[in-house]
């Protein structure tokens, strides 16, 4: 079982910049991938990221941003480095936990994880 805490959402201007964090707790020597999916009220949450435990990284066609995706195995912590936001971009961001071999960038169009977290809130104002 993993358990995923994020942090580090808040409000900013368009351009701006932010870090989001998720910390891995559990059994996290389990993990292959790892990913951020965002969702807005009414409508499905979207797959944004993924990065598997080479450090193989794939990112949604619907990233318009300046996003970057990265891990740190050994403090077991996922980031998503947001750069340039726009309004657009303005979501509940979650980040998710997949236990299983497999290809990460099917896992992240397919939701294909099972550890999720609770999300932590982004919003860019114009």
């Amino acid at each position: 079982q993993v358990h995923l805490v994020e942090s580090g959402g808040g409000s900013v201007q368009a351009g701006g910049s932010l870090r989001l964090s998720c910390a891995a707790s559990g059994y996290t020597v389990s993990i292959y991938c790892m990913a951020w999916f965002r969702q807005v009220p009414g409508k499905e949450p979207e797959g944004v990221a993924v990065i598997d435990s080479d450090g193989r990284t794939t990112y949604a066609d619907s990233v318009t941003s300046q996003f970057t995706i990265s891990r740190d195995t050994a403090k077991n912590t996922l980031y998503l480095q947001m750069n340039s936001l726009k309004p657009e971009d303005t979501a509940m961001y979650t980040c998710a936990a997949r236990e299983k071999y497999g290809d990460c960038g099917v896992a992240l169009r397919l939701k294909g994880f099972r550890d999720w977290g609770q999300g932590t809130q982004v919003t860019v104002s114009s």
